[in-house]
């Protein structure tokens, strides 16, 4: 399994943008999906979006529209670019990979984003 360190959260307005990083630490060439969750206070972790390994993604309906994702295999990298950003997207940012999107095999530690109105 590999080991993934998520960056790039942090604190911005309302209709901003933030891009997340996710570094894996071996090779992710050979596995099928990379997703991004979230958990926001009290809330339960839920599946933001995920990509396959040939490039095929899928986004919660929430997110639809300003998130994307892309994953980069040469450089063993996956992106969430987080376009007009809302309060409600005040979590923490989890990359997760292998398995599958809804049963992955590997966390990274989070990374924390916060949304002010």
């Amino acid at each position: 399994q590999v080991q993934l360190v998520e960056s790039g959260g942090g604190l911005v307005q309302a209709g901003g943008s933030l891009r997340l990083s996710c570094a894996a630490s071996g090779s992710i060439l050979s596995i099928n999906a990379m997703s991004w969750y979230r958990q926001a206070p009290g809330k339960q972790r839920e599946l933001v979006t995920f990509i396959s390994r040939g490039g095929s993604t899928n986004y919660a309906n929430s997110v639809k529209g300003r998130f994307t994702i892309s994953r980069d295999n040469a450089k063993n990298m996956v992106y969430l670019q987080m376009n007009s950003l809302k309060p409600e997207d005040t979590a923490v940012y989890y990359c997760a990979a292998g398995g599958s999107p809804w049963a992955p095999l590997s966390w990274g530690q989070g990374t924390q984003v916060t949304i002010e109105s």
